[in-house]
């Protein structure tokens, strides 16, 4: 039955601080006095927090109650229960995308000069030379918005659609998961997701029990078990819930830790960079704009001529811009999309793909991230002999020899069917020692857990009864497991694979088949869970043939080795085990009596109770049984790594990408996956922090202990990470950046999302977290871009994430290819925009400084417009498929990705490097076409924009370093377009108002004499660039380069 959850319950109530009374003013003015001396500010702010408490008022959250299958008898109106990722509705969608794309200083800039063309005394050309590129742009922006939001819709509207079973009166009717109301009795399936917050009333089972997964909430896949509320599970049917009248008191909702998280539009560092080189360039045309009014003397309305020389040097900032690095990263979410070689990865954030290609630190979760997430039983040791995967053989004859024994023991005296007592006693005392103790060992284990065996529904069955065990196969083959922890599935699922079956359990009882096929059983008079506090389990069980009761418990080694009876080789070989990487649990047992047992449960119920101090003194009682008990055996169990996770990690590792694991296993087990999985090299000292580490100055102890060390990596606890943090940050941080790896372990959530945000501030380094479970979410979203795995533990960190992919080693390819490539390609991009615009505006200063400093354009509106759209976009776009080196290669020296963290692709030496070249060129153009023109004016305009467009084209081929087919389609269509219009918009290539009317001779430019002086233009302009780079590459030819040739 679902309750109200609304995200209004996660809000802090400020309300009771505009409550207060204010503090009485001492003289009091009145009338227009008062509104005049600050009245009307007073006014309109107590008139819009009126408003805005009425829009947005909150509700005081308190105690629910909510009656069984009754809506209409809640005496509150709740919220939907509909899903919604959605960032507009219809009345925001526009101006959201508006405020989004204006908070930009290039596009804010664009707008004041397009909506200054419509002052008369500011006009300097037509009103779709300004307005229609920025039109373009917004249009190009808002329907990517409109496409992304859409997609939102259907994700939102495929969750909210899904079908579920709601009791009536009259039965069973489908609701969609949006429609259900709280007060609804909802029928959840076998395998379906619970579709809200429910209170769990019944069950097909009989005992009332149930199995739940709460992947999606905290990333854990394991089976939770859940008993339903008794006095409606005792109900005969499904119908009797109606012929009670009966309430759920709940509780005001709660902060917790499945409290949801919202995901935010991230802003990639080259955004940021190309932000800071916009605000250079505006300060270029404040300067150029200021020297042009300055040489003019500052004659006439000076600020008005400022002015329109500020809107003719407009082009050195490039509207083009933001919309070729938007469509430029939709091309690289694209690729990476439709890879082969890493199939079903996604882009889930189109604006930071070129991210990828600057990171410093990985930030990386452990289980089933770095490993499967599959347990295997590994290894079997009993004190003086150890049973690998090699030797279960053993362990099984073993097991099979012991129950055969007892089973003729049982039997009677019937001699002919065993041999003579005799010949078994002649076999050695160790043999039977170790059987003894094997069969013991095996049988805690089969005994000591949370599992339950599940049979599937036989197929073709098709009638509904209420409880379907008639309609189950009992067999071998169709035998699941369940259980709270995927370490216990795999030890259930070894000691049926050595013989021991686990064939049935309720809540009161368990039945184990043995290796010749009888069925023992055994009643659970108690069960002790498993806590993350205590670190063990436990579990009282009678064997129902010999009436002997046994108290069974296993835990972590740190938890039992006080507990057991004294031994000499428990902690040395929990050590060898971790260091193989193996998960270790302790078994140990204790006989009760008869007496003993009755006592303890008389204490027992007696503590259970108890009205104050319940917990402790349940604890206390518990704990009287935890005396010498007696050790059986030591297991241990391996999570498998992923697929190709060492060359990963050692690929990574020579991109200079430094490698953090935050995990919250232990500290043995996190350092030894670190050396499996070769994260630290075998040769490599580790330094492993002193886990018990409390104070201030163990804290300071421990770190000069570090500081002492040179290139080892580090091994630190979340708890010893908390007292570092909070007395010395900065030194720690300090000290762990130099460390080539980091592993911490125990770590939290939020201590995972602390960590990335430490690293991001005292660095200022790029980084990048991955992770599968939902606690890895608020690391992914602390990080500058982050990496979801769909694996076993659900889709949330894949949905929270900037990029999703199905297996750690696609990181590779993704970070080596896609986003080298995306980054320098961005770098290139957005540079030669730049280019192009500031070489026209060079154009036109030389053009002003010629003819007396004249504020008169130099191109007419189409010509510009043309400039940036069809004569040189498609060949300046197709650099998003240029390349240095083949994937192959840069996969193969993950050195070359090194570089691209110093971001020397894009930075003011290189963006100076582009200025001067636009300035030479520029000025040749202007020049030559005004030294070479003849007796028409017109000329010029025709011999430099033809110089200047096959200038651009030229220079494209200059950037370009390996060529594509659709770059050569691109440069021939553009100067196809640029002839058609040499010859059909003549008109257009008048000089502004100077030579209005004058029109271009078709003629002129079929001549020789145009040919020759444009190709001499162009030389000029683009032969000394050629040179230069040619002696670069030989003299110092880039890394790329060496592995090309």
């Amino acid at each position: 039955m679902p309750l109200m959850m609304s995200e209004e319950g996660f809000e802090n109530d400020e309300s009771d601080y505009h409550t207060l009374p204010r503090a009485r003013i001492t003289r009091r003015k009145r009338g227009l006095e008062w509104f005049v001396c600050g009245g009307w500010k007073y006014f309109c702010t107590s008139c819009c927090d009126w408003l805005i408490n009425i829009c947005q008022r909150k509700k005081e959250l308190k105690a629910r109650t909510v009656w069984l299958g009754c809506p209409e008898k809640c005496e509150e109106k709740h919220p939907r229960n509909s899903i919604k990722n959605q960032k507009y509705n219809i009345f925001t969608f526009i101006p959201g995308v508006l405020y989004e794309q204006f908070k930009f200083f290039l596009n804010l800039y664009f707008l004041v000069v397009s909506c200054s063309q419509f002052v008369p005394a500011l006009k300097i050309g037509y009103l779709y030379t300004y307005w229609a590129p920025l039109g373009f742009v917004l249009a190009v922006t808002i329907t990517r918005e409109a496409i992304d939001e859409f997609r939102r819709f259907q994700r939102d509207k495929e969750v909210n659609s899904q079908l579920y079973s709601k009791l009536t009166v009259r039965g069973k009717v489908q609701v969609k998961s949006s429609d259900i109301q709280v007060g609804d009795l909802i029928i959840v399936e076998k395998n379906q997701r619970i579709p809200s917050d429910m209170v769990f009333l019944r069950t097909s089972e009989k005992a009332g029990s149930c199995f739940i997964r709460t992947d999606q909430l905290d990333g854990e896949t394991d089976w939770k078990l859940k008993v339903a509320v008794s006095c409606t599970q005792r109900l005969p049917a499904l119908g009797d819930l109606f012929s009670i009248i009966a309430y759920v008191y709940a509780q005001k909702p709660q902060l917790d830790i499945h409290s949801f998280e919202g995901t935010f539009t991230r802003v990639g560092l080259l955004d940021l960079e190309l932000n800071q080189l916009t605000k250079a360039l505006f300060l270029a045309l404040v300067v150029l704009s200021v020297v042009m009014v300055t040489l003019q003397g500052f004659a006439g309305p000076w600020y008005r001529n400022l002015f329109r020389f500020l809107l003719l040097f407009s082009y050195i900032i490039p509207i083009s811009l933001r919309v070729n690095l938007d469509m430029g990263k939709a091309a690289y979410g694209w690729m990476i999309m439709k890879d082969e070689n890493i199939p079903g990865t996604v882009v889930r954030t189109s604006t930071i793909p070129e991210e990828l290609g600057r990171l410093v630190y990985l930030l990386t979760d452990k289980t089933g991230t770095l490993t499967q997430n599959e347990m295997i039983f590994k290894r079997l040791h009993l004190g003086t002999v150890s049973y690998g995967t090699d030797t279960m053989d053993e362990i099984q004859n073993h097991l099979l020899n012991s129950y055969s024994q007892v089973h003729t023991q049982a039997s009677g005296n019937n001699s002919s069917s065993t041999p003579p007592r005799k010949s078994q006693s002649l076999a050695p005392k160790v043999r039977k020692s170790v059987s003894s103790r094997i069969h013991e060992a095996v049988k805690a284990i089969a005994l000591c857990h949370n599992v339950t065996p599940v049979y599937e529904a036989r197929a073709g069955i098709t009638g509904e009864t209420e409880f379907g065990e008639a309609d189950q196969d009992f067999s071998d083959e169709n035998r699941t497991y369940q259980a709270s922890s995927p370490d216990e599935v795999a030890l259930v699922q070894w000691t049926e694979s050595v013989g021991l079956t686990l064939v049935s359990r309720d809540l009161t009882s368990m039945q184990l088949k043995t290796p010749g096929g009888q069925v023992l059983t055994y009643c659970i008079l108690q069960m002790f869970p498993f806590t993350s506090e205590s670190k063990r389990m436990g579990i009282i069980v009678k064997d129902e043939s010999t009436a002997e009761i046994t108290f069974y418990m296993k835990g972590a080694d740190v938890a039992m080795s006080t507990i057991v009876q004294y031994n000499d080789w428990l902690e040395e070989e929990c050590g060898n085990m971790a260091r193989e990487g193996l998960r270790t649990l302790v078994v140990a047992k204790r006989a009760l009596t008869e007496e003993q047992y009755q006592d303890f449960e008389s204490r027992y119920s007696q503590a259970k109770l108890s009205i104050h101090d319940r917990t402790l003194k349940v604890a206390a009682v518990v704990e009287s049984l935890e005396r010498e008990m007696e050790l059986l055996c030591l297991t241990g169990v391996e999570d498998q790594l992923q697929a190709d996770v060492r060359p990963t990690l050692e690929m990574l590792r020579n991109a200079g990408i430094k490698i953090w694991m935050l995990t919250g296993d232990k500290l043995e087990t996190a350092t030894c996956i670190a050396k499996s999985s070769h994260l630290v090299s075998r040769t490599q000292d580790i330094h492993i922090f002193r886990p018990e580490v409390t104070s201030r100055g163990e804290a300071h102890l421990e770190l000069n202990a570090f500081r002492r060390k040179h290139d080892c990596a580090l091994v630190i606890s979340g708890d010893s990470l908390e007292v570092c943090l909070k007395y010395y940050e900065h030194e720690l941080v300090e000290l762990a950046c130099q460390c080539p790896a980091v592993v911490c372990c125990r770590c939290s959530p939020t201590q995972k999302a602390h960590i990335v945000t430490l690293l991001r501030q005292h660095t200022g380094k790029r980084t990048c977290a991955i992770g599968d479970g939902g606690n890895d979410v608020s690391m992914i979203q602390a990080a500058d871009c982050g990496i979801g795995i769909e694996g076993k533990e659900g889709k949330q960190a894949s949905l929270a994430a900037d990029f999703s992919i199905t297996q750690f080693r696609h990181i590779g390819r993704l970070l080596m290819v896609h986003g080298r490539n995306s980054y320098k390609r961005s770098a290139a991009l957005g540079q030669f925009v730049m280019h192009r615009g500031l070489i026209i505006s060079t154009m036109q200063a030389v053009f002003s400084s010629v003819f007396y400093f004249a504020s008169v354009p130099l191109y007419q509106g189409f010509l510009m417009v043309g400039y940036a759209t069809i004569y040189t976009m498609f060949p300046v776009f197709s650099l998003v498929l240029d390349q240095d080196v083949k994937p192959e290669m840069a996969i193969l020296y993950p050195e070359l990705y090194k570089e691209l963290t110093k971001g020397r692709s894009l930075s003011f030496k290189t963006f100076f490097i582009w200025v001067l070249i636009s300035i030479y060129q520029g000025g040749i153009l202007m020049y030559g076409a005004l030294v070479l023109f003849d007796s028409e004016f017109v000329h010029v305009v025709a011999i430099s924009f033809t110089a200047l467009i096959l200038t651009e084209l030229l220079m494209v081929a200059l950037t370009i370093r390996t060529w594509h087919w659709l770059m050569v389609m691109a440069e021939f269509l553009s100067l196809g377009c640029y002839v058609a219009s040499l010859a059909f918009l003549n008109e257009y290539f008048g000089i502004g108002r100077v030579s209005f009317g004058a029109f271009l001779d078709v003629a002129f430019i079929t001549t020789v004499t145009f040919l020759w002086k444009v190709s001499a233009i162009t030389v000029v302009s683009c032969l000394p660039l050629y040179i230069l780079k040619y002696l670069k590459r030989k003299l110092s030819p880039p890394s790329y380069s060496k592995l090309t040739s």
